[in-house]
């Protein structure tokens, strides 16, 4: 256990985030600040046209979002100010900014070289492209198996946990939260892509405005302060600060460490979850799908982590004396206190977070599996699946966070360099690579 500790501590403190915020550097600018076509991209993802694999542009977004938007928009962020200061939220802002650029890049990677079948159906995702355009089948599967080991321990394992840790204070027993949220999940599960977009498609728009109207009312209640926790945002991102108001006394390296960790490990942005899903969109114009993939992030960090972060300086400002002593887990809780009904709020927020990630990530896995295995696979993964939802809830998982951050890095590690290997192909939106049929998917019939 203390090896799963060290090398997640080790990866997230050095190796991941020079890579991971170097490759958003990079393609920001070899992008030239593809972020300002993000209002476009908006517009985009309300179009209602299905793909080949049965989502629309916005069903697909959902699906990535589910699994994005989870406990660590809140609870991470949380973790985030309580170790780095308010600077951390700064940080965290910006790996999301920069992180679009990435996002879009591998999304059109991927949706320029989808399969599709002789029925229409596509399947993408950057295993196909590690297979069919850089010919090595060898590092795609390992890149599909860290994403079913993903799943199931980051999707399936923690959520539950994260679920039960909500609803067992409440006196709601360990098997009925294991059962209730096996037997939701696999209702939605077993419809197939489909399902899960039409669900996230309602869920995440929903869960998301309940918590921004929750954090809108604390902000509203701790308005004189809100400019103050700005500054401090600011001034913490740059300058060392020491301990009192509430806060821990923080430098410049922890403040950009939490923070940008944080910001990374949340929107997966250069991990190759998205393109997932966004394959089975309409994909007729990649770059167009590209942007709507890229505004997942802005929704994940750019809006949700930041509300998170100014949210809880503004509140810890306006009472410092209730955070004294708290932890993590309770910044929030605390923050939320200030307004009516600011528990429920918050717990509401929390379960619907945490059991959307276990329907976002379910599909995530099963598009690993069925490049594994092919659809034979699919069953037997949703069972295996469904059942680590059901055991998630009993089981204690300080090491599964853990490992599901190695996980995440090491899926990482082969999709960047991918992208990398194929950076001339990551184009502009407006400027397609010379010779390339802009309108059109490489259709390999399978």
């Amino acid at each position: 256990m203390k090896l799963i500790f060290a090398l997640e501590g080790f990866l997230w403190s050095g190796p991941l985030l020079v890579m991971l915020m170097g490759s958003h550097i990079y393609f920001t600018l070899r992008l030239r600040g593809v972020q300002r076509y993000t209002l476009r991209g908006i517009r985009l993802s309300l179009g209602t046209g299905r793909g080949a694999g049965g989502m629309s542009a916005f069903g697909a977004l959902a699906t990535s979002l589910a699994a994005a938007i989870g406990t660590g928009n809140i609870i991470g962020v949380a973790t985030a100010v309580a170790l780095g200061g308010p600077g951390a939220v700064f940080w965290c802002w910006l790996t999301g900014a920069l992180g679009m650029a990435t996002r879009y890049g591998e999304t059109l990677i991927c949706l320029r070289h989808r399969r599709c079948e002789k029925s229409g159906r596509a399947r993408g995702g950057a295993m196909y492209v590690m297979e069919d355009v850089l010919h090595r089948r060898g590092m795609g599967a390992v890149f599909a198996w860290m994403g079913v080991a993903a799943a199931v321990g980051t999707g399936a394992l923690i959520q539950s946990n994260a679920i039960a840790a909500v609803l067992a204070p409440k006196g709601v027993p360990l098997w009925l939260t294991g059962a209730v949220t096996m037997v939701g999940a696999g209702a939605i599960i077993l419809g197939g892509a489909r399902s899960i977009a039409g669900v996230c498609e309602k869920l995440v728009p929903a869960m998301s405005a309940l918590y921004l109207a929750g954090c809108a009312m604390v902000l509203c209640r701790c308005g004189d302060t809100v400019p103050a926790a700005l500054g401090e945002i600011l001034r913490g991102a740059f300058l060392p600060r020491a301990a009192g108001g509430g806060f821990v006394g923080s430098t410049l390296a922890t403040a950009l460490r939490y923070g940008t960790a944080r910001g990374l490990f949340t929107n997966e942005s250069g991990m190759g979850t998205a393109p997932l899903a966004a394959a089975a969109g309409p994909g007729e114009r990649p770059e167009d799908e590209a942007l709507v993939s890229m505004t997942g992030v802005f929704w994940d960090t750019v809006v949700l982590c930041a509300m998170t972060g100014v949210t809880l300086v503004a509140a810890m400002l306006k009472y410092p004396a209730l955070f004294q002593g708290a932890g993590a887990g309770t910044m929030c809780l605390r923050a939320f206190s200030c307004i009516p009904g600011g528990e429920w709020i918050l717990t509401i927020s929390l379960l619907t977070f945490a059991f959307s990630t276990v329907v976002g990530w379910c599909y995530y896995g099963e598009c690993c599996v069925e490049y594994l295995l092919g659809k034979r696979g699919v069953t037997g993964y949703r069972i295996c699946y469904l059942l680590s939802v059901f055991l998630g809830a009993f089981v204690r998982l300080e090491w599964v966070w853990s490992l599901g951050g190695i996980l995440a890095g090491a899926m990482a590690l082969p999709n960047i360099l991918m992208m990398l290997l194929l950076r001339r192909e990551i184009t502009p939106p407006e400027s397609p690579p010379a010779g390339h049929n802009n309108q059109l998917l490489d259709k390999t019939i399978v």
